[in-house]
């Protein structure tokens, strides 16, 4: 497991320092490279110097605020952002899951809690590139009717335009629900095969998602829609003869 993580760079943008510097103390025992910024300005600036693999974001910082700073770095980068803050109601979190965020922690929070879904969301990066070059020599495109997803290219075609703005994990559910179209799955299922190792942020997310997905990909086609099957969870349901 340390081979996976070593060398790993983490970012943190918050402006409690005495949070960063104990934060740092549990990451550099796990052999990650830590940087801080201690204002949203500062912290843009520094994930476009530093190229973290995962940024742990403040929400109430100075200059810009976390949430903004989300909106901004996902123009330039795909990498898991953790929200931290002491803004714990359902809104808030469903507002950070929706402008870009991976995951959530309410403060204050344990180190050791902090740590733990940091190492998870590393691992599912490692796993999910291990996937890609698994499948990179199958057939990773998939169709039916109007829609087409290519994961070697993250590339999403309706009525024959490239749709923009879509999050990596987006196209991912995507192209799983069209690869086993007519299969209803439940949040926890999709979680597993879509995500991938264990989740903290919860079933949410997936819901999320969906909504993001069924907003983006809106059509006049009437032979296939991402549908609700209530108490159970979705599939991608087509309307084939």
């Amino acid at each position: 497991m340390e081979v996976i993580i070593i060398n790993k760079k983490i970012l943190i943008i918050d402006d409690d320092k005495n949070i960063c510097e104990i934060l740092k103390i549990y990451l550099l025992n796990e052999g990650y490279e830590v940087e801080f910024a201690h204002d949203g300005s500062s912290g843009i600036d520094k994930a476009k110097e530093f190229k973290p693999n995962l940024i742990l974001l403040d929400i109430m910082l100075p200059v810009i605020s976390g949430w903004e700073v989300c909106k901004l770095m996902r123009n330039f980068t795909d990498v898991p952002i953790i929200m931290l803050t002491a803004l714990d109601t359902m809104e808030n979190k469903i507002e950070g899951l929706n402008i870009g965020a991976d995951d959530y922690i309410v403060k204050p929070f344990e180190p050791k809690e902090v740590l733990a879904r940091v190492n998870a969301h590393i691992r599912r990066q490692e796993g999910n590139g291990n996937k890609e070059e698994k499948t990179s020599s199958n057939a990773t495109s998939v169709k039916f009717d109007n829609i087409s997803i290519d994961l070697d290219k993250y590339e999403v075609i309706l009525d024959g335009n490239v749709i923009t703005g879509l999050k990596p994990k987006e196209v991912q559910l995507a192209h799983f629900f069209i690869a086993n179209k007519n299969q209803v799955f439940s949040r926890d299922q999709l979680l597993e095969k879509v995500w991938g190792y264990e989740y903290f942020g919860g079933t949410r997310t997936v819901d999320v998602h969906i909504n993001n997905l069924r907003e983006k990909l809106a059509s006049k086609n009437n032979k296939w829609e991402i549908k609700t099957i209530w108490n159970v969870g979705y599939k991608f349901e087509t309307k084939e003869g």
